[in-house]
């Protein structure tokens, strides 16, 4: 969508080079009365004040709810411009903000490369607000079909090994749940926001340790996993309570709640791999042979038995991540 301008005329009606007039009166296109946004007369909208984490929670809360946004700032700051354009990427609610200094224009306009709908400006800061939207009407043609392209499924592909190495020692996390796992389910982990493998539960009987049906040891503290809601978290982030997504080797899912996480320093391994489309992923996960990841076939794995060239399965995604919500900004990992 264009970017509009909408400038705050503080009364005075009329100016061609913007999208809509703004002010907290009547007589303007956009008029702002007790916390509610009107456009020509109808609401269209809620404004929030930025001015603490709850705050922010409130307008991430508003995504999804409402047709507009409209953020303004106690002291001017990226980061909650960030989080809201992350929150109501996949939603029809567009964000506007305010900009005091013309600086602050392009950090809001291109604000994870996305950038908000509108920006509310003054007449000084006006000059600044119309390049930006030229730029951005210009990133908008040179988008392509694979830049915008979205993943909204969970379906299971292969993904082959390519290198298995010392991963050195380092901190990796359990995962317990409150209910069982079958044998063949496991939740996908992965070092990067695009490529994820999926590790099995602790299901299967071995020689020199008991099962342990309810846990997935899953992996290092910063590689993601995925919630039940389908945004993401990092394993050191996740916490009693939480909802995650259960796999199936056949890709089928459902809901488990975590009934507790630990974190402990082991020794690991680093399995790098590509899918189909040689799209890379790599995760860190213990070595130990109670860890096995689901091949191809529907068998499983020992991670300690895992060889170039063996084939697992995983999911591939084509967005890349911000605060766990999947947005269409382009981005490198490694």
């Amino acid at each position: 969508m264009c970017m509009e301008i909408w400038l705050d005329v503080l009364g005075k009606t009329g100016h061609i080079a913007v999208d809509a007039t703004f002010s907290k009166k009547d007589g303007s296109d956009i008029r702002l009365t007790d916390g509610l946004l009107y456009r020509d007369g109808v609401m269209i909208g809620g404004h929030v004040h930025i001015d603490s984490e709850e705050a922010q929670t409130k307008a991430r809360s508003l995504a999804g709810s409402v047709e507009w946004i409209l953020l303004t700032f106690e002291n001017w700051s990226m980061i909650p411009i960030e989080n809201i354009v992350a929150a109501a990427e996949s939603t029809p609610t567009k964000v506007a903000a305010q900009i005091t200094q013309p600086i602050e224009a392009q950090g809001a306009g291109f604000a994870l490369d996305i950038g908000v709908d509108a920006l509310l400006c003054s007449e000084e800061c006006l000059e600044a607000a119309q390049v930006v939207k030229s730029l951005r009407l210009e990133n908008a043609v040179a988008i392509t079909p694979e830049r915008t392209a979205r993943s909204t499924t969970t379906k299971l592909t292969t993904m082959t090994i390519t290198d298995v190495q010392e991963g050195h020692s380092g901190d990796r996390v359990c995962i317990d749940l409150l209910s069982m796992l079958n044998e063949g389910e496991g939740i996908l982990i992965g070092s990067t926001s695009r490529s994820f493998a999926l590790i099995h539960g602790e299901t299967i009987q071995s020689k020199y340790v008991p099962t342990r049906p309810f846990r997935i040891n899953a992996g290092s503290v910063e590689a993601y996993t995925y919630l039940a809601d389908g945004s993401t978290k990092y394993l050191c982030e996740i916490h009693s309570g939480d909802e995650i997504c259960i796999i199936g080797k056949s890709g089928e899912s459902r809901i488990a709640t975590v009934g507790r996480m630990k974190i402990e320093t082991r020794p690991l391994i680093l399995l790098r791999f590509h899918d189909e489309n040689t799209n890379e992923g790599h995760v860190f996960i213990q070595q130990a042979e109670t860890v096995r990841l689901v091949l191809e076939n529907g068998g499983v794995c020992s991670v300690t038995d895992i060889s170039v060239g063996d084939r697992i399965l995983g999911c591939s995604f084509f967005s890349t991540r911000h605060v766990g919500q999947s947005i269409s900004a382009p981005s490198k990992e490694r």
